[in-house]
């Protein structure tokens, strides 16, 4: 079979509202701004990635940089590892995170959506696996004890074994009374996870840890700032709870850094972060050599395909934020959630929401 020949890349900005806004200790989040990646080879395969911007002010930047990196990708032989990596490598004095990481993030696995489709497999399986169910948990916001209890009895109603929720309120009081609140919605066997969305110093992230040790929670994430991996490694050494992050890490070589700082008990990468499917095979690969669990970061669609190809592979971070835009959502079934068993990663754009989105 020949290889396929990239024709055009494009990008499309939308903006999807969320059905409930999603508050975190660092802001809150009212909508989705959406940069949709479109890669079209010679033979009229497509390939699809979602990147999501967090905020309308990079939305149209972001897009914009897809656009103007088109003229290195098309034309070339669709090879997803290779033109990552020279993308990378071209960029290198600029740097390669904040948007244009982004950028090359959503170009990556756009690519490797597209290549899975020329061949005919699911996305699991170019990267040697097969769809299998990971189990899943639900996103609970910054919204205090009562409403953190409400939407986590929520998510329990739909089958998921656990949920996460936003901590870092004024004082450590309230954080365990959200805990204690879900707790109750939830029952006993229910994981519960928290984030702290870097939201402490390191002296108040030990005072904190040392009260929520006693809690059962299956992680703390980011209780500090993603890049102090001193702070972090502190914590996580006088802390009985696991420290999860990652979502913050700038590809591979960051969990590198981070690992040998032992900042972290658990991996979360991102995919539009780590430079798409291309650097979570390295950081998979870093985390099996070594026993650490890996769990996502948003994108669950195409997390799923990258989970059932990980060793280590935890749990999936589920969120329903741009539903509206995709034909065939990710399926949840018995609180797991498994990736599509059909060629690609599974995304197809409802092109009339899409249109009705735009922005």
């Amino acid at each position: 079979m020949a290889d396929s020949v990239i024709r055009s890349l494009e990008a499309r900005a939308v903006k999807v509202p969320m059905a409930e806004p999603h508050r975190t200790a660092s802001g809150v989040i009212t909508e989705s701004p959406l940069v949709l990646v479109d890669l079209l080879t010679a033979e009229g395969v497509r390939g699809h990635a979602i990147v999501f911007t967090y905020t309308a002010m990079a939305l149209g930047p972001v897009a914009e940089l897809v656009a103007n990196l088109a003229p290195l990708v098309a034309g070339r032989v669709l090879a997803p590892q290779a033109i990552t990596n020279e993308l990378l490598a071209r960029f290198r004095l600029l740097g390669t995170h904040g948007l244009l990481g982004m950028a090359l993030s959503g170009i990556d696995m756009a690519l490797w959506d597209a290549q899975a489709r020329s061949t005919g497999v699911p996305l699991c399986a170019l990267m040697g696996a097969k769809p299998r169910p990971v189990p899943a948990y639900g996103p609970v916001g910054y919204v205090g004890a009562k409403d953190s209890a409400r939407v986590a009895e929520g998510w329990a109603a739909r089958g998921l074994p656990g949920v996460k929720a936003k901590i870092g309120y004024p004082d450590v009081q309230e954080d365990l009374a959200v805990v204690r609140a879900i707790r109750s919605a939830v029952g006993p066997d229910a994981a519960i996870l928290v984030d702290y969305n870097q939201s402490l110093a390191a002296g108040e992230a030990h005072r904190r840890l040392e009260r929520l040790d006693g809690e059962g929670l299956e992680w703390v994430e980011e209780p500090v700032i993603a890049e102090d991996y001193a702070g972090m490694a502190g914590v996580a050494r006088s802390a009985a709870t696991p420290i999860q992050a990652g979502e913050n890490w700038w590809g591979p070589l960051e969990f590198a850094k981070a690992l040998e700082a032992g900042a972290s008990d658990l991996f979360m990468p991102d995919l539009m972060k780590v430079f798409g499917i291309t650097g979570w095979i390295e950081i998979a690969a870093l985390a099996a050599a070594r026993g650490i669990p890996v769990s996502n970061h948003l994108f669950p669609e195409t997390s799923a395909h990258a989970l059932a190809a990980t060793p280590t592979a935890h749990w999936l971070e589920y969120n329903d934020w741009w539903n509206p835009v995709l034909a065939e959502p990710l399926a949840l079934a018995d609180g797991r959630a498994t990736a599509a068993d059909r060629p690609g990663s599974g995304i197809e754009w409802d092109e009339a929401a899409v249109a009705r989105f735009a922005a």
